[in-house]
């Protein structure tokens, strides 16, 4: 049984993850955890948003599950899912926005898998007052973080057998730092001529994802563009709430949901765990545990068609147990 370390995150994080480990067991995932509370409340406690003992947890299991932390906005404190993906390395972001066609979304058949850079640009946070009126923010781009993540774009597309990879960027305006980025995108693109391969600017990119969003297959940008397109993707198949995302680096791996800790509604029992737990069944198949992985995926298909156990946030009236209840239901009815 392999052992990954759990965060449970602020808000309705320790609720989501709480309803997760509960699936992850009734569909017989072989995992053992090393469960810490993090965020604001054991900030208050002890001084540390993330105890110790959890990032040690980290260093050594290499997997973590990780509910949303909430990180105080213009406190001096910098956001705490960049400082995991900085002092682990984990340069890639990888977010799959799939549609589903049991929920009633305005796009149909949206199958799109973001590549976002994870460790600079302008997410290296160095900025500098020149005077009174002038603030400089730094964006840094190199040919080491390029590489490695249009190389596991182009990777990902040929192991899951995508078509097409498009770079996004802005080139036209940001001629070094984009420039370099691109430039390296056409360059290991002709190494692999099976795929079809394209750039679009950023501003381009967004209208292109919500005029004719299925030309998208596989994409690969620099840091904030990553941050931001992600989100736009998310929106076309009915919110962050259903966006699974993983963090890889070459040693440790982090999957989360990318959605806020939502305090408004903590405590409510009405949350929807379905983006985190879409993200552990990203770890199950990275993992090895494919057949959990497609179990749970069909579990949560049975729980959209049927609608009537479905969270205020996907227009239902069902309590986060009674939607957990649901998928482990259709688990069960499946084993039977």
């Amino acid at each position: 049984m392999q052992t990954i370390t759990v965060f449970r995150g602020d808000g309705i994080g320790p609720e989501i993850t709480d309803a997760v480990l509960e699936i992850l067991d009734a569909a017989g995932a072989k995992f053992n955890y090393e469960i810490f509370d993090v965020g604001e409340a054991v900030y208050q406690k002890t001084g540390e948003f993330i105890p110790q003992k959890g990032l040690d947890s980290f260093d050594k299991t290499k997997v973590l599950l990780k509910s949303p932390i909430t990180t105080p906005i213009g406190k001096g404190f910098r956001s705490l899912n960049v400082t995991l993906r900085n002092k682990y390395d984990l340069w890639a972001n990888i977010r799959p926005a799939k549609s589903n066609p049991c929920l009633d979304t305005l796009f149909k058949n949206i199958d799109i898998v973001t590549f976002r850079e994870n460790t600079e640009d302008l997410y290296v946070g160095k900025e500098e007052v020149i005077d009174d009126n002038t603030v400089i923010a730094y964006k840094i781009i190199t040919k080491k973080a390029s590489r490695r993540i249009i190389k596991a774009a182009f990777e990902y597309a040929i192991a899951h057998d995508r078509k097409k990879v498009t770079c996004v960027h802005k080139a036209n305006i940001l001629k070094k730092t984009d420039g370099l980025f691109l430039s390296i995108f056409e360059a290991i693109a002709k190494d692999y001529p099976q795929i079809e391969s394209n750039s679009l600017i950023v501003d381009n990119t967004c209208m292109q994802l919500v005029m004719h969003p299925q030309q998208f297959d596989v994409m690969v940008m620099p840091n904030l563009y990553g941050d931001i397109i992600s989100d736009l993707t998310s929106g076309l198949i009915g919110g962050l709430g259903l966006l699974p995302s993983c963090n890889k680096g070459d040693t440790h791996a982090m999957y989360e949901a990318v959605h806020g800790s939502a305090p408004d509604i903590a405590g409510k029992g009405i949350a929807n765990p379905t983006a985190l737990l879409l993200s552990s069944c990203m770890m199950l198949e990275d993992l090895g545990q494919q057949k959990t992985s497609a179990a749970i995926r069909k579990a949560i298909d049975a729980v959209f068609t049927d609608k009537t156990c479905l969270t205020p946030d996907l227009g239902g009236h069902a309590s986060t147990k009674q939607f957990v209840q649901s998928i482990i239901d259709h688990l069960k009815k499946d084993e039977g």
